[in-house]
């Protein structure tokens, strides 16, 4: 099992800026991807950043140039530096972890933390 507890959302306006957190605890895989996804009402969840081995790093289109996603390895943590924040950002955000180990799967979600950009 692999807990996750987020941390970083709340008002904001718009162009401001929100720091996200995600930390991770539990059975950890070495070789994983972490990320954030995000849902907006009436909306499917939808990517927002990952990063895996080697600080590979992956972004969603509605993104990409805005936010940044980094971790900490030895504290099991990743976050998502969000700028140029859009009323369109509004969405709860939630924490991924996946294990890229065939022989020890998981995937794991936090429960959420709520992003409200305001006009």
């Amino acid at each position: 099992q692999v807990h996750l507890v987020e941390s970083g959302g709340g008002l904001v306006q718009s162009g401001g800026s929100l720091r996200l957190s995600c930390a991770a605890s539990g059975d950890i895989i070495r070789f994983n991807i972490m990320g954030w996804y995000r849902q907006a009402p009436g909306k499917e969840r939808e990517l927002v950043a990952t990063i895996a081995a080697r600080d590979d790093t992956n972004y969603g289109d509605a993104v990409n140039g805005r936010f940044t996603i980094s971790r900490n390895a030895a504290r099991n943590t990743v976050y998502l530096q969000m700028n140029n924040l859009k009323v369109e950002d509004t969405a709860v955000y939630y924490c991924n972890w996946r294990s890229l180990q065939p022989l020890a799967p998981g995937d794991y979600w936090g429960q959420g933390t709520q992003v409200t950009v305001s006009a």
